[in-house]
Formats: C-alpha cells, sequence, structure tokens
C-alpha cells in the first residue's frame, strides 16, 4: 500500500500534504525524495498534518523543507494546511486553529467558491537589529526580524543574478546560528515587491513569513504604516499584509489543491538514491 499525498500550492510556493500521526511519519531523508522535482513529486517542503497537541486547535502542522531540516513556520505552508483540513471538515467558512513550532496560528477560511482564501494571524513580528555583512568583500545592510523563524531583509537593489549569488552566502553566514531567510525587497505606494531565499529551499515563488517581516522593517523604517494593509507582489502573486500597532501581523492569501495520490515510500528513495547528479 503506498502512502497518500496531497499536492497544494500558495503562490506557487508548493508542498506535499501527508495526513500523518506522528512527526516521525516522514523523515528527512523521504522528505528530500518527496521534494525532488524529477524523481519524486516536487515541492518547496512537505508538510505534515498531525494531531492537535493544544486545547482548542484543530490541527498541527509541521513542516520539513526541500533540505529535509525543519523550520519553525511557514505562512504559505499554513495556508495550505488550512484549506486541506477545512476541506476534510467540510468547512467553508470560519475559524480554523493550527499549532505550529511557532505556537498557535488562529485562521479564518473564506472557500464558499473554491477560492481558499485564508487569513492568518502570524502572532508578532520582533525587528531586532542592524547588521551589516560582508558578503565577497561588499558591505551589504540587513535589518534582522522574527516573524516565527528567522528573517534578515535588505532593501540594497538586487537582480536575480545577484539574489542567486548573495542569498545563500547570507543565509548561511556565521552571523546566523540556525541560518537566515533572506529577503531583498523594495517599498512604493503601498506596495512591496519582494524576492526570498528561503533557508533550506533557495529561491521560492512566496514566502509567507517573509512577507509578515519584510512589512514589519518597513513600519520600524517609517517607509509603511501600521493597521494598513500593504500589497506584497512575490514572483508566485500578491498576499495582503498588515501589520497591527502591537506588531502582530495578518496575512491574506490564496491556497490551492493541485493533485492527490500515493508513493511507495523505499521505491521512491531508491529512484532519488540512484538519480545522476
Amino acid at each position: 500500500m503506498g502512502l497518500a499525498f496531497h499536492k497544494y500550492e500558495g503562490l506557487g510556493n508548493d508542498f506535499v500534504v501527508v495526513d500523518a500521526a506522528t512527526d516521525d511519519a516522514v523523515s528527512p531523508e523521504l522528505a528530500r525524495a518527496l521534494c525532488d522535482r524529477r524523481f519524486g513529486i516536487g515541492g518547496d517542503g512537505v508538510l505534515l498534518v498531525l494531531p492537535p497537541s493544544s486545547p482548542g486547535a484543530h490541527a498541527r502542522m509541521r513542516v520539513l523543507n526541500a533540505d529535509g531540516s525543519v523550520p519553525e513556520m511557514c505562512g504559505n505552508g499554513l495556508r495550505c494546511a488550512v484549506v486541506h483540513v477545512a476541506r476534510a471538515r467540510r468547512q467553508a467558512s470560519g475559524e480554523v486553529i493550527f499549532d505550529t513550532d511557532a505556537g498557535l496560528r488562529p485562521c479564518t477560511i473564506d472557500d464558499a467558491d473554491g477560492g481558499g482564501l485564508v487569513t492568518v494571524d502570524m502572532g508578532i513580528v520582533r525587528v531586532t537589529e542592524d547588521v551589516s555583512l560582508s558578503i565577497d568583500g561588499e558591505p551589504w545592510p540587513f535589518t534582522l526580524a522574527d516573524a516565527g523563524n528567522p528573517h534578515a531583509i535588505t532593501l540594497r537593489p538586487a537582480d536575480r543574478a545577484v539574489i542567486d549569488r548573495v542569498g545563500p552566502r547570507v543565509a548561511t553566514h556565521p552571523h546566523f546560528r540556525a541560518g537566515t531567510n533572506v529577503e531583498f525587497a523594495s517599498f512604493a505606494d503601498r506596495r512591496v515587491d519582494l524576492v526570498v531565499w528561503e533557508r533550506g529551499c533557495g529561491v521560492t515563488h512566496a514566502c509567507g513569513t517573509g512577507a509578515c517581516a519584510t512589512v514589519a522593517v518597513g513600519v520600524a523604517k517609517g517607509l509603511a504604516r501600521a493597521n494598513e494593509e500593504w500589497t506584497v507582489n512575490l514572483p508566485g502573486g500578491a498576499l495582503a499584509i498588515t501589520i497591527e500597532a502591537d506588531g502582530r501581523a495578518i496575512m491574506r492569501g490564496p491556497a490551492r489543491a493541485v493533485f492527490s495520490g500515493s508513493f511507495d515510500a523505499s521505491a521512491l528513495e531508491r529512484a532519488v538514491r540512484s538519480a545522476p547528479r
């Protein structure tokens, strides 16, 4: 018997969703095999949807990145998990509360028309410090923020070639003991244009926590105002982000089921191990 999975995407940030009973249902090695885009299903990560561990929660989410590492939080992944659980419950609207490794996250779904629109209370985003990092002998300014996971945001202009060079160097820089996500942002007219190098994935089409962290930095720097909704344009589409006066981030955006199936874990791992590199 194969293990059932569901492929979801949130603005092109795509995930293999597995209903599981325990945290070890998918190993780091299997996560890497599942996320392999040539020999596996393909995805930016694996989402385990688990029984809740906190009173009042409907389910718990555990994330494994494409490289098998475990991040604290994933905003786009959470929207996908919410749509998955709500549809299993035949719930077209209302509240869905998720346990995550970053704490409880109250969510509201509007799926009456099948659009999978989810609003998430992402919790307090803490903007911590400004740092300058030397990359290939060149100073790069970053502002650090914690959105349940770590982020380093720069407003310095960068094209894709620069992002591909600088992103992984910052993500694994010794300044960050556990690594960091890296945001390249520009602000204008209640709009942010954003590209994110995600820890454990590389450049992705969208990053929910990165969008929240970036707008929080904009508020801290006087580039944005609290209690205003900002449109964050990512390669895969737009998220609506509001940073409230107390620093709480509210994220609104879609999630979509793509397809479902099943896989033979041992056969998949063998195929990936034997694939040419």
